[in-house]
């Protein structure tokens, strides 16, 4: 009995791992290009070979499908026998990557140098050392033009083995060039490493708990930071290391909240990009972040004329004829687009023609698109989101995608998101009259803030506030308890640590709409054309 359980365990974990390279595969072809797959079918139609045709023909009939389906497969290409599939399968699989590297080889300067390193290897094992000598030094030239210092170490190993094996008269010279060239690239990659290290450190702080929330948090922060930054000079460095330095600065900036800091260092970097146009078209993925990075810190700043120069550079890569968009880069340029337009609307306080522009649109991407997206970017959208629905009084909307966050059973990641949603959601349940489920809510956050020790003077006085809010009989004395409110938050506005939760929501306009009796928007609207000028 236990041979035949054994049998089926092995059976079926055989089956999942053919599913699983099924479905690579079948992603893989539907992620080409029209031109990949031109490509593809050129490069591998001269054969002859049977199992060639066969490939061919299993490319064909997965490109035609919607849905990966083995069966229906094997009933269209009768030549494809069911015990052979497997292999065609894996064979397919390497020749459409093989293909994708001969596509994108002049497009991509990595692989350019990694085939002309590849062609100095072959030449060497022939004893042909100028050949091969020439091919690394064509490798090398690409490689300082795009900083690849890692390639740049491996062509100098390649070297090295050369001038073991040859004598010239000016090895020395060689040598000593060499042994140069080696202590400096390794100080470039260390500063790189120490860069990128401690940024990966800072981000996943701020991924698992948000912004900074106080004092203790600050110097902790600040601590860790300086103490793990290497000594250096600016000036000294390379392009690539300001790159990582600049990325550095701001993720470090962010989350304390020293958004000024943050812009002078997303400046930098953007400007770094701009003055290499060769990063442009080989780096696009970090060109496109630093454009984020900016456009982030000039809508924390309220710098709206600056914030629209920004975003249309964003939104004109996607133009660019001279730029390689892949599906990544698609997608990554969706998000950024749709929450920076989130952010737009935010700032002029239009928050109904965001609403009808983005969410009830059916030709908004935006819900598509939250479906591809990682657990931190699906929660940035849910709030944005529900802000958007608030800004526009529809409430019960709001709580709709409030709750999309709230009921998340671990919330292990952006811990200040988890706090916020549950204080927006307080004040949506408010506006609804649903106050016979407020005093619930108001245990089951406080509870929640207190867990998460992020119970500080802002939430104490929005709980306190409305817990106190079934017990008021007139509109007189509700319209006092606004004012009293707001007079306790507008100081909190100044305090270092207190601050970031106005940064979520802004509840000064929403008390004074309370206070003035006109919608949310209109108040926040005000605002916008005051310092927009």
């Amino acid at each position: 009995m236990w041979i035949i359980k054994l049998i089926s365990q092995k059976t079926q974990s055989l089956s999942t791992v053919s599913r699983i390279k099924s479905k690579n595969l079948y992603e893989l072809i539907k992620s080409l290009n029209k031109n990949e797959k031109r490509y593809f079918k050129i490069a591998t139609a001269s054969s002859q070979e049977a199992d060639d045709k066969k490939m061919h023909l299993l490319f064909d009939a997965i490109n035609k499908q919607e849905e990966f389906d083995e069966e229906k497969i094997l009933e269209k290409c009768t030549t494809i026998k069911r015990e052979q599939l497997s292999n065609i399968k894996a064979y397919l699989y390497q020749r459409v990557l093989q293909t994708m590297r001969q596509y994108n080889a002049s497009k991509i300067p990595e692989i350019e140098i990694r085939e002309q390193i590849d062609f100095a290897q072959l030449l060497f094992n022939r004893r042909l050392f100028n050949q091969g000598m020439d091919c690394l030094k064509s490798a090398k030239k690409v490689a300082q033009e795009y900083d690849h210092l890692e390639l740049q170490l491996e062509i100098i190993k390649l070297e090295k083995s050369v001038l073991m094996n040859t004598i010239d008269h000016d090895n020395m010279s060689k040598v000593d060039r060499i042994i140069s060239e080696v202590r400096q690239i390794n100080a470039q990659i260390n500063n790189i490493n120490s860069f990128s290290n401690l940024a990966i450190k800072l981000n996943s702080l701020y991924t698992k708990t948000g912004y900074i929330k106080d004092e203790d948090d600050f110097y902790r922060v600040k601590e860790f930071f300086y103490t793990n930054l290497p000594y250096f000079k600016e000036t000294d460095l390379s392009i690539t290391e300001k790159i990582y330095l600049y990325r550095l600065h701001i993720g470090y900036n962010f989350y304390i909240q020293d958004f000024e800091n943050g812009f002078i260092y997303s400046k930098k970097l953007l400007e770094t990009f701009e003055s290499s146009d060769a990063l442009l078209k080989t780096d696009t993925e970090s060109y496109i972040r630093a454009l984020n990075s900016l456009l982030a810190a000039q809508y924390k700043l309220n710098r709206y004329k600056d914030f629209i120069f920004t975003f249309e550079k964003l939104k004109e890569i996607g133009q660019n004829p001279q730029l390689e968009i892949n599906e990544n880069l698609r997608i990554m340029l969706l998000k950024y687009n749709l929450i920076h337009e989130i952010n737009r609307y935010f700032l002029l306080g239009d928050f109904e023609n965001g609403v009808k522009t983005l969410l009830d649109n059916p030709q908004s991407e935006i819900y598509s698109l939250i479906l591809l997206l990682d657990k931190h970017s699906t929660l940035i959208f849910y709030y944005k989101i529900a802000s958007l629905y608030v800004g526009a009084g529809m409430y019960s909307q709001a709580v709709k995608w409030l709750n999309n966050i709230i009921n998340i059973p671990n919330a292990d990641i952006r811990e200040d998101l988890h706090c916020f949603a549950r204080m927006l959601n307080l004040i949506c349940h408010y506006e609804l009259g649903n106050f016979d489920v407020i005093n619930y809510y108001i245990r089951s956050t406080y509870r929640f803030l207190f867990k998460k020790d992020d119970l500080h003077q802002f939430q104490k006085y929005i709980l306190g506030f409305l817990r106190t809010l079934t017990r008021i009989p007139s509109n007189d004395e509700l319209r006092d308890k606004f004012v009293k409110l707001k007079a306790q938050l507008i100081p909190l506005t100044q305090s270092r640590y207190e601050k970031r939760a106005f940064v979520y929501f802004d509840i000064i306009s929403w008390l004074e709409s309370k206070e003035q009796k006109k919608p949310v928007e209109e108040i926040i609207k005000q605002k916008s054309i005051a310092w927009l000028g």
